[in-house]
Protein backbone atom coordinates (compact mmCIF):
# COMPACT_ATOMS: atom_id res chain seq x y z
CA UNK A 1 0.00 0.00 0.00
CA UNK A 2 0.97 3.55 -0.83
CA UNK A 3 2.07 5.84 1.75
CA UNK A 4 3.23 8.83 0.48
CA UNK A 5 4.00 12.43 1.70
CA UNK A 6 0.71 13.07 3.53
CA UNK A 7 -2.77 11.02 4.74
CA UNK A 8 -4.64 12.66 1.62
CA UNK A 9 -2.67 11.30 -0.68
CA UNK A 10 -2.93 7.56 1.09
CA UNK A 11 -6.62 8.29 0.99
CA UNK A 12 -6.80 9.14 -2.84
CA UNK A 13 -4.49 5.94 -3.42
CA UNK A 14 -6.83 3.45 -1.73
CA UNK A 15 -9.91 5.10 -3.12
CA UNK A 16 -8.47 4.54 -6.57
CA UNK A 17 -7.90 0.84 -5.60
CA UNK A 18 -11.30 0.45 -4.39
CA UNK A 19 -12.92 1.38 -7.77
CA UNK A 20 -10.33 -0.26 -10.00
CA UNK A 21 -10.66 -3.50 -7.97
CA UNK A 22 -14.25 -3.04 -7.64
CA UNK A 23 -14.81 -2.39 -11.68
CA UNK A 24 -12.86 -5.60 -12.61
CA UNK A 25 -14.65 -7.47 -10.72
CA UNK A 26 -17.80 -6.25 -11.95
CA UNK A 27 -16.11 -6.66 -15.64
CA UNK A 28 -14.94 -9.80 -15.03
CA UNK A 29 -18.42 -11.54 -13.76
CA UNK A 30 -20.39 -9.99 -16.19
CA UNK A 31 -18.22 -11.24 -18.51
CA UNK A 32 -18.14 -14.94 -17.42
CA UNK A 33 -21.90 -14.00 -17.56
CA UNK A 34 -22.03 -13.60 -20.74
CA UNK A 35 -19.74 -15.70 -22.68
CA UNK A 36 -21.98 -18.51 -20.55
CA UNK A 37 -25.04 -18.11 -21.56
CA UNK A 38 -23.78 -17.85 -25.27
CA UNK A 39 -23.30 -21.09 -25.00
CA UNK A 40 -25.99 -22.41 -22.79
CA UNK A 41 -28.61 -20.47 -24.94
CA UNK A 42 -26.68 -21.17 -28.62
CA UNK A 43 -28.70 -21.85 -31.44
CA UNK A 44 -27.00 -25.42 -31.84
CA UNK A 45 -28.58 -26.51 -28.33
CA UNK A 46 -31.98 -24.70 -28.37
CA UNK A 47 -33.74 -25.09 -31.79
CA UNK A 48 -36.71 -24.45 -30.64
CA UNK A 49 -36.53 -21.71 -28.32
CA UNK A 50 -38.68 -20.46 -25.44
CA UNK A 51 -39.63 -17.43 -23.87
CA UNK A 52 -37.66 -16.31 -20.88
CA UNK A 53 -39.95 -14.56 -18.32
CA UNK A 54 -37.70 -12.02 -15.95
CA UNK A 55 -36.22 -12.74 -12.58
CA UNK A 56 -37.21 -9.97 -10.12
CA UNK A 57 -34.48 -10.96 -7.21
CA UNK A 58 -32.11 -10.99 -10.21
CA UNK A 59 -33.14 -7.40 -11.14
CA UNK A 60 -33.41 -6.61 -7.76
CA UNK A 61 -29.77 -7.33 -7.06
CA UNK A 62 -28.31 -5.72 -10.34
CA UNK A 63 -29.96 -2.77 -9.21
CA UNK A 64 -29.16 -2.28 -5.44
CA UNK A 65 -25.44 -3.54 -5.78
CA UNK A 66 -24.00 -1.29 -8.54
CA UNK A 67 -26.11 1.58 -6.45
CA UNK A 68 -24.20 0.51 -3.00
CA UNK A 69 -20.77 0.65 -5.03
CA UNK A 70 -21.54 4.04 -6.62
CA UNK A 71 -22.58 5.47 -3.23
CA UNK A 72 -19.61 4.04 -1.20
CA UNK A 73 -17.01 5.37 -4.11
CA UNK A 74 -18.88 9.06 -3.93
CA UNK A 75 -18.94 9.25 -0.11
CA UNK A 76 -14.84 7.79 0.25
CA UNK A 77 -14.29 10.74 -2.72
CA UNK A 78 -16.10 13.42 -1.27
CA UNK A 79 -14.44 13.14 1.91
CA UNK A 80 -11.25 12.98 0.72
CA UNK A 81 -12.18 15.57 -1.47
CA UNK A 82 -13.04 17.82 1.58
CA UNK A 83 -9.70 17.23 3.38
CA UNK A 84 -7.57 19.84 0.45
CA UNK A 85 -10.79 22.37 0.84
CA UNK A 86 -11.05 22.76 4.56
CA UNK A 87 -8.64 25.68 6.09
CA UNK A 88 -7.46 25.08 9.27
CA UNK A 89 -7.29 28.61 11.94
CA UNK A 90 -3.52 28.17 12.27
CA UNK A 91 -2.18 27.12 8.17
CA UNK A 92 0.65 28.70 7.17
CA UNK A 93 -0.29 30.66 3.89
CA UNK A 94 1.61 30.85 1.11
CA UNK A 95 0.75 32.93 -2.10
CA UNK A 96 1.82 30.99 -5.76
CA UNK A 97 2.25 32.80 -8.56
CA UNK A 98 2.17 30.89 -11.93
CA UNK A 99 3.71 32.98 -15.19
CA UNK A 100 5.10 31.39 -18.79
CA UNK A 101 6.66 29.99 -17.68
CA UNK A 102 7.98 29.71 -13.96
CA UNK A 103 6.83 29.25 -10.41
CA UNK A 104 7.22 32.39 -8.07
CA UNK A 105 6.20 31.44 -4.47
CA UNK A 106 5.51 34.65 -1.61
CA UNK A 107 5.57 34.40 1.98
CA UNK A 108 3.78 36.34 4.31
CA UNK A 109 7.25 37.92 5.23
CA UNK A 110 7.81 38.91 2.19
CA UNK A 111 10.39 36.41 1.09
CA UNK A 112 9.92 34.98 -2.35
CA UNK A 113 11.35 31.92 -3.57
CA UNK A 114 11.74 29.69 -7.12
CA UNK A 115 11.37 26.60 -4.87
CA UNK A 116 8.45 26.05 -2.97
CA UNK A 117 9.76 24.96 0.87
CA UNK A 118 7.30 24.04 3.70
CA UNK A 119 8.07 22.79 7.02
CA UNK A 120 7.04 19.18 7.97
CA UNK A 121 3.27 18.87 10.08
CA UNK A 122 1.82 21.92 9.35
CA UNK A 123 -1.21 22.47 7.24
CA UNK A 124 -0.62 25.06 4.23
CA UNK A 125 -3.06 27.27 2.35
CA UNK A 126 -1.71 27.96 -0.96
CA UNK A 127 -3.34 30.83 -2.28
CA UNK A 128 -3.03 30.61 -6.22
CA UNK A 129 -2.71 33.65 -8.89
CA UNK A 130 -1.63 33.71 -12.47
CA UNK A 131 0.21 36.99 -14.11
CA UNK A 132 -0.65 35.94 -17.17
CA UNK A 133 -2.80 32.81 -19.58
CA UNK A 134 -4.49 29.78 -17.11
CA UNK A 135 -2.08 26.96 -15.45
CA UNK A 136 -2.42 24.10 -13.16
CA UNK A 137 -0.67 23.79 -9.97
CA UNK A 138 -0.18 19.85 -9.44
CA UNK A 139 1.67 18.11 -6.34
CA UNK A 140 2.05 14.31 -8.39
CA UNK A 141 3.31 13.01 -4.83
CA UNK A 142 0.61 14.74 -2.62
CA UNK A 143 -2.59 13.48 -5.35
CA UNK A 144 -3.65 16.98 -5.68
CA UNK A 145 -4.05 19.44 -8.48
CA UNK A 146 -6.51 22.86 -8.58
CA UNK A 147 -6.73 25.32 -11.33
CA UNK A 148 -4.89 28.45 -11.31
CA UNK A 149 -8.11 30.81 -13.30
CA UNK A 150 -7.03 34.59 -14.51
CA UNK A 151 -8.57 37.29 -13.13
CA UNK A 152 -9.49 35.49 -9.74
CA UNK A 153 -7.59 33.43 -6.51
CA UNK A 154 -8.18 29.93 -6.24
CA UNK A 155 -7.10 27.65 -3.26
CA UNK A 156 -5.77 24.91 -1.89
CA UNK A 157 -4.59 22.67 1.06
CA UNK A 158 -2.20 20.52 2.15
CA UNK A 159 -0.44 19.12 5.69
CA UNK A 160 3.62 17.35 4.17
CA UNK A 161 3.89 14.44 6.77
CA UNK A 162 7.05 13.62 5.82
CA UNK A 163 10.07 15.24 4.58
CA UNK A 164 11.60 15.48 1.09
CA UNK A 165 11.66 16.89 -2.40
CA UNK A 166 8.86 16.48 -4.41
CA UNK A 167 7.76 17.52 -8.06
CA UNK A 168 5.43 20.56 -8.92
CA UNK A 169 4.08 20.28 -12.67
CA UNK A 170 1.75 22.81 -14.34
CA UNK A 171 -1.08 20.40 -15.62
CA UNK A 172 -2.91 22.85 -18.05
CA UNK A 173 -1.08 24.29 -21.09
CA UNK A 174 0.33 27.56 -20.97
CA UNK A 175 2.43 28.27 -24.11
CA UNK A 176 5.08 27.05 -25.98
CA UNK A 177 7.44 25.69 -23.06
CA UNK A 178 4.75 24.55 -21.25
CA UNK A 179 6.53 20.90 -20.46
CA UNK A 180 9.54 22.48 -18.81
CA UNK A 181 7.34 24.69 -16.29
CA UNK A 182 8.36 22.27 -13.31
CA UNK A 183 9.83 23.40 -9.69
CA UNK A 184 10.84 21.26 -6.73
CA UNK A 185 8.04 21.36 -3.32
CA UNK A 186 11.01 20.94 -0.66
CA UNK A 187 9.21 19.78 2.87
CA UNK A 188 11.66 20.46 5.90
CA UNK A 189 11.62 20.39 9.84
CA UNK A 190 10.10 23.44 11.11
CA UNK A 191 13.44 24.48 12.53
CA UNK A 192 15.36 23.95 8.96
CA UNK A 193 12.05 25.69 7.67
CA UNK A 194 12.28 28.69 9.96
CA UNK A 195 15.46 29.20 9.40
CA UNK A 196 15.50 29.73 5.90
CA UNK A 197 12.69 31.59 6.49
CA UNK A 198 14.21 34.81 8.40
CA UNK A 199 17.45 34.11 7.41
CA UNK A 200 18.71 32.23 4.14
CA UNK A 201 18.72 34.10 0.97
CA UNK A 202 15.33 33.15 -1.23
CA UNK A 203 17.73 31.68 -3.78
CA UNK A 204 19.74 29.30 -1.74
CA UNK A 205 19.09 25.80 -1.93
CA UNK A 206 18.38 23.87 0.92
CA UNK A 207 19.77 20.16 0.75
CA UNK A 208 17.13 17.99 2.67
CA UNK A 209 19.28 15.45 4.91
Amino acid sequence: MFTGPTKYAADVDWIMYFIVISSSILLLGITAAMIYFVFKYSRKKNSKPENIHGNTTLEILWIVIPTVLVLFMFYFGLTAFNEFREIPKDALEVTVLAKQWVWEFDYANGKKSDTLYLPVGKSVKFNLTTADVNHGFYLPDFRVKEDIIAGRVNYMVIKPEKKGSYQIMCSQYCGLTHSNMYSRLVVLSEAEFNDWLNKVPADSVVVVK
